[in-house]
């Protein structure tokens, strides 16, 4: 709030519908990421593959759309459909390799998903020979780039994954499941929930969210690139551990990551418009993990004493 005020006064451009729709139309493309990774934190786990996820999503679509189109088997209206679903199969069976690597010979997920991050990137790199691919119909930009009633169509997915994740984690089976998980796997797993199915639908859920992501950003720019989603990482796991969201596992909530968005993404606008040095951002953005991470470890330690 103290953001919102002083830019305010500081810079004329700031709230303004424009730019207030703009904040909410960049958050879309962490943001779904982030709730997904909400579920992954609080079952104890972490998924740094997610950036590389985003980037293969949008070259998987537009070679995909490209090739059935050029062949003739489908007009381009459909094909980039296909191309869609495919790009989300595959995103589903990243999470479950992840998943069942982790469950199966107990690898740290950072170092999994550190692994695969790089395997990804290679494999978008490859097959789209480094190039960027734009074979897309006109109508795909809505997507990333439409309104409805001036509100941006990413917006709009955004509250749609906020509420399915909310109402999993908060009121379903599954979403207890994830915090006894998270908060004592042993634990969980004498009480009869299959600790190794829940992590791994946490995995592919997340791979999930960021193959949505893809889509958008793609949409958005009208081609897929390897390049996609690197960096995004930093921003999706900010978002959540500054929502209250504890790195060892068990604790927070959906709403509180959405409020960690809107607080990032107000943020990174206003240095933005400040014109403060991208690499300045890096370290503010820094600090306020390393603060986040400090107070939740405190008020464990206050929990456990």
């Amino acid at each position: 709030m103290l953001i919102i005020i002083v830019m305010t006064f500081v810079s004329n451009g700031f709230l303004t519908t424009d730019n207030l729709l703009n904040i909410l139309r960049n958050m879309a493309l962490q943001g779904c990421i982030a709730f997904g990774m909400t579920m992954v934190i609080i079952a104890g786990e972490i998924d740094l593959s997610i950036g590389s996820t985003v980037a293969l999503t949008g070259v998987i679509v537009g070679l995909t759309s490209g090739k059935l189109a050029e062949s003739g088997i489908m007009s381009l209206d459909v094909a980039v459909i296909v191309g869609i679903l495919v790009s989300f199969i595959i995103a589903g069976l990243i999470g479950m390799f992840n998943g069942w690597l982790l469950t199966k010979y107990k690898v740290p997920s950072f170092i999994i998903t550190l692994a695969v991050m790089n395997i990804v990137y290679g494999i978008a790199a490859v097959i789209s020979k480094g190039f960027p691919v734009t074979t897309l119909p006109s109508w795909y930009n809505v997507l990333g780039a439409g309104q409805i009633y001036k509100i941006p169509v990413p917006a709009i997915i955004l509250l749609a994954v906020f509420a399915l994740i909310f109402v999993v984690m908060n009121y379903t089976k599954f979403g207890r499941s994830v915090y006894a998980v998270g908060g004592n796997p042993e634990s969980a797993r004498l009480s009869g929930i299959n600790v190794k199915k829940v992590k791994i639908v946490c995995m592919m859920a997340v791979q999930l969210c960021a193959a949505l992501s893809g889509v958008l950003v793609s949409s958005q720019v009208m081609s897929g690139s390897f390049n996609f989603g690197k960096g995004w990482e930093m921003i999706v796991i900010s978002s959540v551990i500054i929502g209250g969201t504890s790195l060892f596992g068990g604790v927070g909530k959906v709403w509180g990551t959405f409020v960690g968005l809107i607080f990032l993404g107000v943020l990174i606008n206003a240095m933005t418009l400040l014109n403060v040095n991208e690499y300045i951002q890096y370290i503010v953005r820094g600090c306020l993990i390393l603060a986040a991470v400090l107070v939740t470890t405190i008020q464990l330690m206050r929990r456990r004493s």
